[in-house]
């Protein structure tokens, strides 16, 4: 479900260069397929010995309930707010948060179902997780799991149809323009009723670059025993950070079936995709657009596709294993004793959410936040200065910007749009990790609040890294 990066002007290019089947070999290679009632496990599965159960979601809502908004955001629309139009991809439908379209099923279930208006308008849903910090633990194995029956329909009455779980860089949220740099990881996709499953890595620049973009790095094979579109199949994509050079692995049902290694990525590109603050996931059914179209050979969807037809998802899981578990708590999660201390060390990479923020390794241990610019922020909840106001604060700072390029590092209280709190001006302090503390006054505040650190330029350009800040009173 590859985005169109920013310079693209035309999303219908996106993945056009996929392997072209003509109808009559669409036809010629699959199976008309009776509707068949599916059930969902009782569970999901316990990891196997040495794994740990970082996060998922069973879909056991009651019948016709939207899933849980703790764990989801539910993407409406036909495009991100500034993102490239039709998702960047040239799909053609519009997703909604109507439970027609999105909607546990009271079995286990999640549905997501496209459906086409009398005057020929496609509906469908896309939802993505809460949560960005989806990583490997250092030096240890991060796998994403999905057990989904795609869309039960094929041949002609399937063109169009494009179901998918995969995921995104977590500073693509709220950018939208820094597609492929961000890394993507799609560990499922169907097209057109084929049963056959896309797993693909999308990254560095495109067009071309080290993931051949806008195809990424992918292969393709068909769902064993059972079609696809016939059964729940268990798709999965493992990253595993605990060999040298690093492994993205694909499985079917547990049979590997891609496989793309650091080395074949290469740097810096690896390190752009990876040292981030992780990555969040996402289901859809999309109609139309570059990739079916590519497949087909022409234009999809069209006036035999049958709409109504649901992808179905079972369960999605996040698992890790060795290193030191997952390394990022859940942003939905409240810190120890339901509030921070802001008179004590935070540590900047524990933001609960961010826009265009990266995390990376810090000379002075443990990580960072870097890549800083106009516009960026990061935000830390639940933040108690108690009845006392602070004084001032200081963050440890760094920063490798040209000698033109400078800017401000700010405080802001319950929104990134309110007016500063406190501000400092930074500029180069002699490199990316030449660290120093820097103080910046702070009008009064008390009481529990959400605390975002902001960061305003007049240059477009990176200007600071932070590692820590604290207040003082």
């Amino acid at each position: 479900m590859s985005p169109a990066p920013a310079a693209s002007a035309a999303p219908s290019g996106v993945r056009r260069a996929r392997r072209l089947l003509p109808l009559a070999a669409v036809l010629a290679t699959t199976t008309a397929l009776a509707t068949v009632a599916m059930t969902a496990h009782a569970a999901v599965p316990p990891p196997p010995s040495g794994w740990s159960l970082v996060w998922s979601d069973d879909f056991t809502g009651a019948s016709g309930s939207l899933p849980s908004a703790a764990n989801w955001i539910i993407d409406t629309g036909t495009s991100y707010p500034g993102g490239p139009a039709n998702w960047g991809t040239g799909e053609i439908q519009t997703y909604t948060a109507n439970t027609a379209n999105l909607s546990q099923d009271g079995a286990g279930n999640l549905r997501i179902t496209p459906l086409r208006d009398g005057a020929g308008r496609w509906t469908s849903a896309r939802i993505e997780t809460v949560r960005t910090d989806f990583k490997p633990p250092a030096g240890g194995v991060l796998a994403m799991e999905g057990r989904i029956q795609m869309p039960n329909v094929t041949g002609a009455a399937a063109a169009g149809y494009w179901p998918a779980f995969w995921s995104l860089g977590s500073p693509y949220r709220g950018n939208y323009q820094n597609w492929p740099g961000i890394g993507e990881i799609d560990v499922m996709e169907n097209v057109n009723g084929l049963n056959q499953v896309w797993g693909t890595l999308h990254c560095g620049v495109a067009p071309g670059g080290p993931c051949n973009e806008f195809n990424g790095l992918g292969n393709i094979r068909a769902c064993p025993g059972s079609a696809c579109q016939a059964a729940f199949h268990t798709y999965r994509t493992e990253w595993d950070a605990s060999v040298s050079p690093q492994q993205l692995r694909w499985y079917v049902d547990g049979q590997l079936f891609h496989t793309v290694s650091q080395s074949q990525v290469g740097d810096p590109y690896w390190g752009q995709m990876t040292s981030h603050g992780g990555y969040f996931l996402l289901l859809n059914v999309a109609m139309g657009g570059s990739f079916p179209n590519g497949v087909a050979g022409f234009t999809t969807p069209t006036a035999s596709t049958v709409p109504g037809r649901p992808m179905l998802v079972d369960y999605v899981a996040v698992y890790a294993r060795g290193g030191g578990g997952n390394p990022t708590p859940s942003p939905t999660t409240p810190p120890p004793g339901g509030t921070v201390d802001p008179y004590s060390t935070i540590q900047a990479e524990a933001y609960a959410a961010q826009n265009g923020v990266q995390v990376e390794a810090c000379a002075e241990g443990g990580q960072n936040i870097g890549w800083l610019a106009n516009g960026d922020w990061t935000r830390y909840d639940n933040v108690d200065f108690g009845a006392t106001p602070p004084r001032d604060f200081v963050a440890r700072v760094a920063s490798g910007a040209p000698a033109a390029v400078s800017g401000l590092v700010e405080v802001r209280v319950d929104s990134p749009t309110s007016a500063p709190t406190g501000s400092f001006a930074i500029a180069n302090t002699g490199g990316w990790q030449s660290w120093r503390s820097v103080p910046g006054n702070v009008t009064p505040v008390t009481g529990r609040h959400t605390v975002y650190l902001t960061f305003t330029s007049g240059q477009g350009a990176d200007f600071v890294n932070v590692n820590w800040f604290t207040f003082r009173h």
